[in-house]
């Protein structure tokens, strides 16, 4: 299939996660990141959806994925409308089904940022045009493109790259991490204890799709095991937007373990590259971060800084193909 095809094959589609995609969908996506990513450098204009409108529905707040949203709709020539929990009805006095058909009136695609999957999915089924997951409970595959570009564009390429995510893998970024490697016949290990790894049937899932594309999916408690020559090493926040704080006593005493250190960075090679979707407990520069450290008396969490500002880490590299991912996704859609 031809790019122009491809292009006509997203027209109108949805983007809520990377299962619903093939691997030849997800590179024209990359590959689309990429072409554009190059016209803003070289500051070639590419406002092809000039006059749109589209709202971002945001029931949790976020720094990169609104400002990478608002940013790329005015590089295509649309506008923007950010409603945060306080200036929408979703869900309070208003169903999501009806809140869905009229911003579907009034927009040419909606962006939904919040809690479970299937609130972005009865978004799209009732609005009538495409609506995007800036992040459920589940997935977070415009997270997942940026990750998948900013790889390629360090290594060259993505087959058998081996990537190590350490934490909690039990909800959105190991989900999605486990998809994308699936999808693009990566490596994939999730470094955590049993009870944080995903749920078999997206385990299942993924195997499935892994026999087709050459992929190879392990789960490893071990960290000096899983990171053995890994190319990535990948980690995120222990306690996820949304969840009490009551949960950080247990997850310390889980995950301190497989926090990264230069040590796992070591153990993996000086070939490999970290990797964090952030924001990051790294230090003691945020109010959790002091919180923690008063309660704990640890000085950073799920990486330590060294690795975080060493030249191994690539975190604002991708901090930044979030806009260029999800503009890529909005062109392609729209």
């Amino acid at each position: 299939m031809d790019k122009n095809s491809l292009c006509s094959k997203f027209k109108g589609k949805s983007f809520l996660k990377l299962l619903d995609f093939t691997t030849e969908d997800i590179q024209y996506l990359l590959d689309l990141s990429a072409q554009l990513k190059a016209e803003k450098k070289a500051g070639i204009a590419h406002r092809m959806h000039e006059g749109k409108n589209v709202a971002l529905l945001f029931e949790k707040t976020s720094t990169r994925t609104r400002c990478a949203f608002e940013v790329a709709a005015s590089d295509l020539g649309m506008n923007a409308v950010y409603l945060d929990p306080s200036g929408s009805q979703m869900g309070k006095k208003e169903s999501i089904e009806d809140t869905a058909k009229v911003l579907g009136r009034m927009f040419d695609g909606i962006e939904y940022r919040g809690y479970g999957q299937e609130l972005v999915e009865t978004l799209a089924k009732y609005a009538g045009v495409p609506v995007w997951n800036g992040l459920t409970n589940e997935f977070h595959p415009t997270q997942i493109l940026a990750d998948l570009l900013t790889i390629k564009e360090h290594f060259g390429t993505l087959s058998d790259k081996k990537l190590v995510y350490m934490g909690d893998a039990r909800y959105n970024m190991g989900n999605s991490l486990m998809v994308g490697c699936a999808k693009m016949g990566m490596k994939f290990t999730a470094c955590a204890p049993k009870e944080y790894i995903p749920s078999q049937a997206l385990i299942d899932e993924c195997q499935k799709i892994a026999k087709q594309t050459g992929a190879v999916l392990q789960f490893e408690a071990d960290p000096i095991k899983a990171t053995k020559d890994a190319d990535v090493i990948y980690t995120d926040v222990w306690v996820s937007m949304g969840e009490p704080s009551e949960v950080w006593e247990q997850r310390i005493k889980d995950l301190l373990p497989y926090r990264v250190t230069s040590d796992i960075m070591e153990n993996a090679g000086p070939g490999c590259i970290f990797m964090h979707c952030l924001p990051s407990f790294h230090d003691l520069n945020t109010t959790i971060g002091k919180d923690i450290y008063d309660k704990f008396g640890l000085d950073c969490m799920e990486v330590t800084d060294e690795v975080f500002n060493s030249p191994q880490s690539v975190v604002f590299d991708e901090a930044e193909n979030r806009m260029h991912t999800i503009k890529a996704v909005m062109a392609a859609t729209l």
